[in-house]
This record gives structure tokens, sequence and C-alpha cells, in this order.
């Protein structure tokens, strides 16, 4: 065997370990939404949670907690907030009414003045199981449309408030 051949090999037997590496690691994704697509802000979760209020009742087609749309009985009750006082994040809900799409992001303080925006799960209709991580496949591009959807639909949105202000 050529010394050109070893380190082929070798170097091929090193790529396919480290590829076996981020893949265990991946797998397991640790923490309650390890799938996520975090995105940072340098403001407060305060002023960022008021910032996602407005632009839900903004755009209120979005808004699936909206009252008229409960009272239908065609929504289910997803309500924002935190779940109590010891929860960490604070969760958003969006429809995608054009889809059937229902959006589970969330919110949380990562210090005084820095917070997080996770895209966390889409269920598909509205019976509540349908869930599928936004994270889901281990092939990125798979996972792209998805976020590049959310991404202009609702997060593009939310920045140019916060811009404003």
């Amino acid at each position: 065997m050529t010394r050109n051949n070893k380190i082929f090999i070798w170097s091929l037997t090193v790529l396919i370990f480290l590829i076996s590496i981020y893949y265990m690691a991946w797998t397991m994704s640790p923490g309650s939404y390890g799938r996520a697509e975090v995105y940072e802000f340098e403001i407060p979760e305060e002023n960022l949670i008021k910032i996602i209020k407005e632009f839900k009742s903004d755009n209120s087609e979005l808004d699936i907690s909206s009252e008229d749309k409960l009272s239908s009985g065609k929504f289910p009750i997803l309500r924002d907030g935190k779940e109590d006082s010891s929860n960490h994040w604070y969760k958003f809900y969006f429809y995608y009414p054009d889809k059937n799409q229902i959006i589970f992001t969330w919110t949380r303080a990562k210090s005084k003045m820095t917070s997080s925006f996770g895209f966390v799960r889409v269920n598909e209709g509205l019976n509540l199981g349908n869930w599928k991580d936004v994270n889901n496949n281990f092939l990125w591009w798979k996972n792209t449309p998805m976020k590049n959807e959310f991404e202009e639909r609702i997060l593009k949105k939310i920045k140019e408030k916060l811009d404003r202000k």
C-alpha cells in the first residue's frame, strides 16, 4: 500500500469517526428543547415578550389563542405564557392558516440584557400530537424550508419591530 493510500484511508477513518461522534451528540440533544432553532437577542426577555405580543396583536391571523378562534370550537386551547412561576420558558403559539399548522416557540432570558427566542416544533393540523421538531432531521437541508418559512413569516417581522423601538 502506498503512502498516499494510507493517508487517504486514515483521513477517511477519522472523518467517519468525527461524523459518528457528532451524530451521537445530535441524537442525544441535551435539555428540554435540545433541537430547537434558537435566535439570540440583545434585549431583556420582558421587552422581547412585549414585542412578540404586539406582533401577534398586529397579525391576528397568526394568533391561535385569540378568543374568536377559540370560541368557534375549531382550535385547541393553547395559551401563551409560562405554565407556572418555576418555568424557564415563556411559550408562544402561532398558526399558519394557509398550511393548517401550529407553530410552537418560546423565549428565555439568558442574562438581564439578552434573551433567546426558540423555534421548537410544528404541529400538522389542529389535532395536537402531530408535532415535528424543527431540527428533527440530521440532514440539515431537510429542516431548512421549515426554518426559512418561520424566519420569513414571523422572525423577520419581530426583528423589524425591535429595530423600530
